[in-house]
């Protein structure tokens, strides 16, 4: 069981390191801070009287640090995301969560394994004005967004290990995604290297969305003054989040676009300031990671969010490298099928080609493969994964713990259990117990699978069966409690003595007990 009062190592303790360090010293949850610059390290250690080091390792291995703050290079997140993890610590990393979709798709997975909190530090859906600007969206007062407008500029910090696209479009990424809750259908960038040939000091970016929102994203660190803001366009009226005044940061502009003989003409109204909390983004944002750790939760900002933004800005890269051509973002919607009456909660994963039918349920933090049916009236709880073209049947429910790979298949109202000894008045989440069913096995027509225990691949297992331990690979299972009562070919079919398929001609040899391809 987690502690109640979750304690954090920062690492890396730069520019904005510092500033996490601060906050998290203030919740009084810093046990550790890490850095490659001993003078650096000194005078917080010294400003904060936290434990300091230069060893990354002394971290993982010290089990008082429950959480990993990574405010490192984005090089090299990645990388110390990965270890972090493989130690057993959550972590909270800054954006973005790496370089490349691949590794972020990797991080995501092993926080999944792991069972391990994995939160990107996407500041902007923290802070009191953009929460404020998406319940003004979602209320409907400023009618049908159709533009929106995210500048983010300034005579900054300098990189070279990332260019302005990565190191300052994740903010406007995120929060345009959060507002709008759509990804863009397709995106086009150019850009402009000044200082080094490869890195692109200044981009304009062209995000088009399937609902006809357009979207411009202007960053740059080449800039004579700072401006961070961000404009939303509706029909009725509009918002403008300017982030570098020090009050009325939120502006709504009741403005309209009326028609006279077919000419449309501009009506503008008095600007309205609207009152925000003042509380320190950040401070939310590292509060709501200590939440997370102490209550085992989904952080609002996950790794799967995480992941959709890199992939926004894998594809404006092309762009950018292709000289402003568009790039294609297929929506799941056209990735997927899912019934009108079927119900997926997100953040998930669901495969290519995969079809969800009548009256399913996918939870949250669900995996799905590609090449998948899951039938009418299908539970799929959070936390489950399942491999690619695997069926299961109508009236099944995947309960947390079981992982099917590739090509299982599930029949009619099989039962799956995770829980050996239930009882309705004792809560016994954390007692769940996995099931493995390996590649290709078949479970028969309401036969039930109780927790805690391995299939072996191309087993079959017979309509009706109670299947309570581990079954070996291509095993036959029949009866209460279930039996071997022979051997199953890959093909699905019975194998004679001879221990050849007469359908597909397969062959095999037993060994110690064991069935293995001849």
């Amino acid at each position: 069981m987690e502690p109640k009062s979750p304690r954090v190592a920062v690492v890396g303790c730069g520019y904005w390191g510092r500033n996490l360090v601060r906050n998290l010293n203030k919740l009084g949850c810093l046990q550790a801070i890490c850095d490659t610059d001993e003078s650096r390290l000194a005078e917080l250690a010294a400003l904060y009287n936290v434990a300091s080091t230069t060893n990354f390792d002394s971290l993982l291995q010290d089990p008082a640090i429950h959480g990993i703050v990574i405010a490192a290079p984005a090089a090299r997140h990645f990388e110390l995301t990965q270890r972090a993890m493989n130690a057993n610590k959550d972590v909270f990393v800054e954006k973005p969560l790496a370089l490349r979709v691949e590794e972020g798709q990797t991080l995501v997975r092993l926080a999944r394994e792991r069972e391990r909190i994995l939160m990107v530090g996407h500041l902007l859906e923290y802070h009191p004005a953009i929460l404020e600007m998406r319940r003004f969206i979602q209320s409907g007062r400023l009618g049908r967004v159709r533009y929106v407008y995210s500048s983010r500029l300034n005579l900054g910090k300098l990189r070279t290990e990332e260019n302005i696209l990565w190191s300052f479009a994740p903010h406007d990424i995120s929060a345009l995604l959060y507002l709008l809750g759509e990804q863009p259908v397709n995106v086009a960038a150019q850009g402009a290297s000044y200082l080094n040939p490869n890195v692109f000091d200044t981009t304009l970016t062209t995000c088009n969305f399937a609902s006809g929102v357009q979207a411009h994203i202007f960053v740059s660190w080449l800039h004579p003054f700072k401006e961070q803001k961000l404009v939303v366009v509706g029909d009725r009226s509009m918002l403008v989040f300017d982030d570098t005044k020090n009050g009325d940061k939120l502006v709504f502009y009741p403005h309209q676009i009326e028609w006279t003989d077919r000419v449309p003409v501009a009506h503008k109204a008095e600007a309205q300031v609207l009152p925000i909390p003042a509380d320190e983004p950040l401070l939310l944002e590292c509060q709501h990671f200590l939440e997370c750790i102490a209550e085992r939760k989904t952080p609002r900002t996950n790794g799967e969010k995480g992941v959709q933004v890199l992939s926004i800005l894998q594809s404006c890269e092309e762009s950018l490298r292709a000289g402003g051509r568009p790039v294609e973002l297929r929506p799941a919607a056209e990735r997927y099928m899912v019934h009108s009456t079927a119900v997926v909660d997100q953040p998930c994963e669901i495969g290519d080609r995969t079809r969800i039918w009548h009256f399913a349920h996918v939870m949250a933090d669900a995996h799905i493969g590609q090449g998948c049916v899951i039938g009418q009236n299908v539970l799929v709880s959070s936390g489950v994964r399942i491999g690619n073209n695997v069926k299961i049947q109508n009236n099944v429910s995947v309960y947390t713990g079981v992982e099917l790979e590739d090509d299982v298949f599930c029949g009619p109202s099989m039962v799956f259990t995770n829980v050996i000894n239930p009882r309705s008045h004792i809560i016994r989440k954390h007692e769940y117990r996995k099931t493995l069913v390996k590649r290709g096995a078949t479970l028969g027509a309401n036969c039930t699978v109780v927790c805690g225990i391995a299939i072996g691949q191309f087993a079959f297992i017979a309509a009706g069966a109670v299947v309570t331990r581990d079954v070996p690979d291509y095993a036959l299972m029949m009866g209460v409690p279930a039996r071997r009562s022979g051997w199953a070919c890959q093909c699905g079919n019975r194998l004679p003595a001879g221990l050849q398929c007469t359908s597909c001609g397969s062959k095999y040899e037993l060994r110690e007990g064991r069935l293995t391809p001849a």
